[in-house]
């Protein structure tokens, strides 16, 4: 049994959070995979499903099904938006003080501007779900909570199925085999507009040496097409094995996936102390230790790699100052090295001002100058007319939040989209006045690798 509510004005999310009553039910079950436990949904939940596990692995949420989804087309005011619907909606909770928080897990698209026709069209600006059936796995303990939201006062039916639904999809995930899955099979590839992207590098390059702006970060994007449908826990699989330290992450919406395995966290909140990682400036990693140590040496003095990060330091410190009571940054960044890429990595950490809440932070945060550019606003509209794409949630915040308003959100980078035999790939690097077309395109083919892999694809570079 699923059900959803989906208000869509700020009078509709007054009134209708008034009537409504949020139910909780959770109980603790024996080690479970988390994987196993998406893939029975399958059946009854395929397009309302989600996934996430934190770089650290110490984090892992899963959600089955629909007790409540927010979305909306507010531009600028979707984040707020989004925060004053949650606190609405979870002013109405029944549960007991030791069951787990409910989570609300989503995203919001990189430009609410941008109009081109894609793989996003009909995608909403901002897309949440509160599960219902959802999976934490913290601690080395499982929790499975129930969790409806209704308008009956006598819910005790509606909780017995659910509890049969949930009893099920429990016993699938520990009693079933964990499935093996192969890799998908590549028919063919497209580098959609290759031309039109080596030719917005070279046009940005010259208006950032027209001081029209520092920094504007370029997509592109790749589309695969495999034999017969790919399924989302075949390519999730195949992420979690592959890309161990990165933030693991996907969400369906009706027929299309979203996926990645992001290095970088935009920030995370947990009991009024905010976290932020700075990630500019990038190398390959090396064939041997000694070539990778030397390719990380060369990165940690390159002029334009340092130059890149900075922007990055210097607009994520200014946010904190702007959040925080104090904060701190290191003076120097240092190397973060994944399987296939090593980037310059700068730790941020403060202590939350008293009325300042995580989805303030990502709205102030989005998009840093790493997925945006410098200054923000120019480098947006550059954006706007020279890239031939729409990025949707690619390089955008994605992650969750619950209702003691803790959370975390990673920026949607390495990261791919789905629907059924087609897979969209995305990858960017930042332009500024001295960058080399063809360099920034090799660079976007190493960002490609960690999905094409996951996705049994190779690119004849």
């Amino acid at each position: 049994m699923d059900q959803k509510w989906l208000p869509t004005t700020d009078a509709e999310v007054g009134s209708k959070s008034a009537r409504l009553h949020f139910y909780i039910e959770t109980i603790e079950v024996s080690r479970l995979s988390a994987l196993a436990f998406y893939a029975a949904g399958e059946g009854q939940f395929k397009g309302k499903r989600f996934f996430w596990q934190n770089r650290e692995k110490t984090f892992t949420l899963v959600g089955l099904g629909q007790a409540y989804v927010i979305e909306n087309n507010e531009n600028e005011n979707r984040f707020d938006h989004i925060e004053k619907e949650w606190l609405a909606l979870t002013k109405n909770i029944v549960k007991e003080d030791t069951e787990s928080q409910p989570i609300l897990f989503g995203g919001f698209t990189f430009d609410p501007q941008n109009k081109e026709r894609s793989e996003w069209d009909g995608f909403p600006q901002c897309y949440f779900t509160v599960a219902t059936y959802q999976l934490v796995i913290q601690n080395e303990k499982a929790y499975v909570s129930i969790h409806l939201i209704t308008d009956q006062t006598d819910s005790s039916q509606q909780f017995d199925q659910l509890r049969k639904e949930r009893d099920r999809l429990i016993h699938a995930a520990q009693v079933k085999e964990l499935k093996t899955y192969g890799k998908p099979v590549m028919l063919s590839y497209e580098e959609r507009n290759k031309d039109a992207y080596l030719q917005s590098v070279e046009s940005v390059a010259n208006l950032i040496q027209n001081k029209q702006a520092d920094k504007v970060v370029i997509a592109r994007s790749l589309s695969l097409e495999f034999e017969g449908t790919v399924t989302s826990p075949q390519v999730l699989s195949h992420v979690i094995n592959e890309q161990p330290e990165s933030y693991l992450f996907g969400i369906e919406r009706d027929d299309l996936l979203f996926f990645g395995a992001s290095p970088e966290r935009l920030v995370k909140v947990m009991n009024g102390h905010a976290y932020s990682s700075c990630v500019a400036g990038s190398v390959k990693r090396g064939k041997t230790a000694e070539e990778d140590q030397m390719l990380g040496q060369e990165l940690l003095n390159d002029s334009k790699n340092l130059g890149e990060h900075d922007y990055v330091v210097k607009m994520i410190a200014e946010t904190f100052a702007k959040n925080c009571t104090h904060f701190k940054v290191p003076k120097k960044p240092r190397l973060l090295k994944i399987r296939d890429i090593q980037h310059l990595y700068t730790p941020v950490e403060g202590t939350l001002l008293p009325n300042a809440t995580i989805l303030q932070l990502v709205k102030d945060l989005h998009p840093t100058p790493a997925l945006g550019g410098v200054p923000r606003k120019e480098a947006l509209s550059i954006i706007r007319r020279e890239e031939s794409m729409n990025r949707g949630l690619y390089a955008a915040p994605l992650g969750w939040i619950d209702a003691e308003g803790n959370g975390e959100f990673a920026v949607a980078i390495r990261s791919a989209s789905l629907v059924e035999n087609q897979a969209i790939l995305y990858a960017g690097g930042g332009i500024v006045a001295e960058s080399e077309a063809m360099s920034e395109y090799e660079e976007t083919l190493v960002k490609f690798r960690p999905m094409l892999r996951a996705l049994g694809g190779q690119l004849h570079e």
